[in-house]
Formats: C-alpha cells, sequence, structure tokens
C-alpha cells in the first residue's frame, strides 16, 4: 500500500513537472496602438499555439493560448493599453482552463483582426502577432482633407488660361539627366517666397494650371523594427519620426505644397504598404527618410538614393538596400494575406522615366544637403530598395546622417539640426519642381 501511494505521487510529480516544462513564459508583451492599426506583440521561446474568435454585444476579442504561462508581461499587459488606443479599450487575462490562457480584447468598434506567428530574427525570439484593423479600412485621402488643417487637392484643370507662377532661381548648374519625354501639361508650383536671390522671369504658357502637389513623407522603420541603434542608444525610427513631421511643417507652410505622413507615430509599415499609401493619396513625389549605420564608427555623411533596376551602383549601396529591405522581416508581416494591389504595384517595373525624374530630384536633393552636412559620396547612388518601387511616383530615399557614428548621433537628435535637415530636403524639393513641373497625369491609382 505504501509503495502504490509512493509510486503515484512520484507519477503525479513527474506529470506536473513535464507540465512546468512544457509550459511557455511570455518573456515581453508589446503594444503599439495607430489610427491606421494597433499592433500586439508577444514574444516568447517557443511558437504559440493559439485559437482567436469575436464575440459580439458588446465587441470582444478573445484569443487562447495553449500551454502559456501567466508571468509578469501578460500581467502588465493591461496597463499598456492606453486611452487614446483607437480600437482596444481593454484586456483582460486569465485561466480559462488547464493549458490554456485566455486573452479577452474589450472594443471600441467593430474590427477586422489578424493573428499570426513570425519565426525568430534579429534580436528577437519567436513572435505572436495581432493586428486589429478598422472594420472599414481607412482611406488615406479621405483622412488627409478631413485633417483640420488640411484641403482636398484642387483637380488639374487642362487649358485653362492663368498666370503663370515664377520659377524658383538656381544659384548653381544642375546636373545634366537625360530628359524623360513627357506628353501631358505641367502643373506650376506657387513661387519660393523664401529665395534668397533675385526670381527669374517665368514664361507664359496657357496650359499651366495650378493644383496642391502631394509630398509623401516617409519615416523609415518604427515599431517592432526600431532601424539602426546609435552607441548612445538612439534608434533610427524616433529620428526618422521626428525630421519627417518637421519637413511636413515646412511643406505645408509652402505655398501650393502639402505633405503626407506615411508613418506619423511610433508604429511598424510594411515597405509595399508605404508604396500603396503614397499612390492611394496621388503623391507626386516620395522621400523616404533614414539615418545609416555602419560597423565603423567614424563613417559619416548624408546620402540620397534613387531605384535601380539593373543592380546596385556600388557594392555599398547593394549592402544598405539589402538591409533595409529586411524591414518587412523585422516588422513583421503577415505572408499568408495576399494583396494582389501591393503585388501589382511592386512588380511593375517599367518605370524608366520614373526613375529618371528620381535621379533628377536625388541630385537636387544630395546638393542642399551637401551646404550644410558632409556628404558621404558626392552623386547619388542607386539600388533595388522595396519602398522606392513606385512605378509612377518620383521617390528617393534620404539617409540624413549615420547614426552609428557619435558625432552624427548627437545632431541628429538635436531639433535645430533636424530642421535644417528638413529645410535642406525640402529646398531639394523646390529646385527640382522649378525645373520639372509636375504632370497633369491620370494617376494608375486612380483606374485600380
Amino acid at each position: 500500500m505504501c509503495k502504490t501511494i509512493t509510486r503515484l505521487i512520484t507519477l503525479f510529480s513527474l506529470f506536473w513537472l513535464h507540465h512546468a516544462q512544457a509550459a511557455i513564459a511570455i518573456s515581453s508583451a508589446r503594444v503599439w496602438p495607430a489610427q491606421e492599426y494597433t499592433r500586439l506583440t508577444l514574444e516568447s521561446k517557443q511558437p504559440i499555439q493559439y485559437n482567436m474568435f469575436i464575440v459580439k454585444d458588446p465587441e470582444r476579442l478573445v484569443i487562447d493560448l495553449e500551454d502559456v504561462d501567466i508571468t509578469g508581461p501578460l500581467n502588465e499587459l493591461a496597463g499598456k493599453i492606453g486611452n487614446d488606443d483607437p480600437y482596444v479599450k481593454s484586456v483582460r487575462v486569465g485561466r480559462f482552463k488547464p493549458g490554456v490562457t485566455r486573452l479577452v480584447l474589450d472594443l471600441k468598434a467593430e474590427v477586422k483582426p489578424q493573428l499570426f506567428n513570425l519565426k525568430p530574427v534579429a534580436e528577437y525570439g519567436n513572435r505572436l502577432v495581432l493586428d486589429i484593423y478598422p472594420a472599414v479600412p481607412i482611406d488615406p485621402l479621405m483622412a488627409l482633407v478631413t485633417r483640420p488643417e488640411s484641403k482636398l487637392p484642387e483637380p488639374p484643370v487642362a487649358h485653362e488660361e492663368k498666370p503663370a507662377a515664377p520659377v524658383i532661381p538656381e544659384t548653381k548648374e544642375p546636373p545634366k539627366v537625360a530628359e524623360t519625354h513627357a506628353v501631358e501639361a505641367p502643373i506650376a508650383i506657387a513661387p519660393d517666397t523664401s529665395a534668397k536671390t533675385d526670381k527669374l522671369p517665368a514664361k507664359s504658357n496657357p496650359e499651366i494650371s495650378t493644383r496642391t502637389l502631394i509630398i509623401a513623407i516617409d519615416a523609415g522603420h518604427g515599431g517592432e523594427d526600431p532601424g539602426a541603434r546609435g552607441r548612445r542608444g538612439t534608434f533610427e525610427k524616433d529620428v526618422t519620426l521626428a525630421v519627417a513631421r518637421k519637413l511636413k511643417q515646412l511643406v505645408d507652410v509652402t505655398p501650393g505644397m502639402r505633405g503626407v505622413l506615411i508613418r506619423d507615430g511610433d508604429y511598424f509599415i510594411p515597405l509595399g504598404g508605404r508604396v500603396a499609401k503614397a499612390r492611394q493619396v496621388h503623391a507626386d513625389l516620395f522621400i523616404s527618410i533614414h539615418a545609416d549605420a555602419f560597423v565603423k564608427s567614424d563613417v559619416r555623411g548624408s546620402s540620397v538614393f534613387a531605384l535601380s533596376e539593373h543592380g546596385a551602383t556600388s557594392a555599398a549601396a547593394r549592402w544598405l538596400a539589402k538591409k533595409e529591405n529586411e524591414a518587412d522581416l523585422i516588422g513583421g508581416v503577415n505572408i499568408a494575406v495576399k494583396d494582389p494591389y501591393l503585388a501589382r504595384t511592386l512588380l511593375d517595373l517599367s518605370q524608366t522615366a520614373t526613375i529618371s525624374d528620381s535621379l533628377k530630384l536625388a541630385k537636387h536633393v544630395l546638393g542642399e544637403l551637401g551646404s550644410m552636412n558632409t556628404l558621404h559620396r558626392g552623386f547619388v547612388e542607386q539600388a533595388g530598395f522595396a519602398v522606392l518601387k513606385s512605378p509612377d511616383i518620383p521617390s528617393v530615399l534620404v539617409e540624413t546622417a549615420f547614426i552609428s557614428n557619435p558625432t552624427e548621433e548627437r545632431r541628429l537628435i538635436d531639433e535645430d539640426y533636424q530642421e535644417k535637415l528638413a529645410r535642406a530636403i525640402l529646398g531639394g524639393i523646390k529646385r527640382y519642381f522649378a525645373q520639372n513641373p509636375a504632370l497633369s497625369r491620370q494617376r494608375l491609382a486612380q483606374s485600380e
């Protein structure tokens, strides 16, 4: 009898020991709220099995996690939900039944959730990612229009008699690039009142009309993807957002221009999603802002890149493009979701004219950056950056400085320096439009 009791106790102990060893501990729980969507990430050493369903009246999202312990990070999850979260009101965590931990998210509105696992990459372990999208997708153009400081871009009017805008003067000889053969009517930008030199007379053109020029401003990285990190702990994603916001402010006070932030907070947007958003708002230009890093801390300077269809112009450009294109792996993309619109956008490589315009824009921006910062290279480079693959929007990637250089890292977190960078980029944009008036063309996005 005594041996039987001892055997049962041993078996019982082995069962609970096995269960304790099999249980998965959540090492980190993170929440990234944004108007576009809210992301919740659970990180662990092992992948997590799950089951998700929605409960109505009131709206709730229920997630059952198999063999997951309720430890510190899960207990602290409720406190990470802010009042400003557009979609999640609160989170409750509890043991539903043996071996199952239940998360209940009380929602503020009807949502369309996506739940998926990500394999370990970079500094991350296994991640279970929940993306909570609004049931009705947000229209980026309508979001721009409905903001108090915004107004609807005026559509071009063909063959309307209007006075031509003065041309912004050039203080140096612009680089010669092969011209594109546009057949549509050009759109004139409003005069630059901040120009330091006398304006040149404008040529009269009865087919010139005016409209608001849309500048898509893309702050690189964000959310789960911090980008590069400086020695003082500065994240690239924070620097790029700060510079992007300053550039938008400067663009918005420029007559005839309106800036659109692709990312306006600390959250992740896939590379294809950045291209798609720029096209949805009918952007005239796309500026992607970054802060480079290298293994050697003495490397410094600004760079500007355009897309290449036929390989990179240097080994460094190829390496940088590969690193930037890995953002989707680090930030986390649900590969189970197939978006034919994005597929068509990124696979359309018939963009020779767009690349030519991108090179012109890049050279003007590089020239302006060279007036306030050392240039890493004195010429525009090209590589296969996924974020620059819009078939109909001139697009450039600006590496403002090397965040891995301690001196440049200190400058990048200085607000005055950030504004100088933004003004230099805007100066390049103005010079580009002075020589290459925006085209009144039918956008591809309108017919798709």
